[in-house]
């Protein structure tokens, strides 16, 4: 189960996000600039949204233990090349 709160509208967007899976849960404080959430979601999803997607794309290839624990969502791409192709996927399943 992946929990997603918004921590703070500025610009970047703040999140807090609870991954509960099996006995365990991890935590993570991930941040997003506005243009990033316009840029992946094109107006048509929340920034909850979009990071609870992001999630599920990171859970499809790691272990919750293995995500960071303070990232921007841009990091993504680094280690995934195809993190921005695959994220409508995710979004769709929402």
């Amino acid at each position: 189960m992946i929990e997603v709160r918004q921590t703070s509208s500025g610009d970047p967007l703040a999140f807090d996000v609870t991954v509960r899976e099996g006995r365990g849960e991890t935590r993570h404080q991930v941040t997003m600039a506005a243009a990033d959430l316009e840029r992946l979601a094109g107006g048509r999803h929340s920034g909850e949204t979009v990071i609870a997607a992001a999630f599920r794309f990171l859970l499809d290839r790691e272990p919750k233990e293995a995500i960071l624990g303070r990232f921007d969502v841009t990091v993504i791409s680094r280690y995934f090349p195809e993190f921005e192709r695959k994220l409508p996927d995710y979004l769709h399943r929402s």
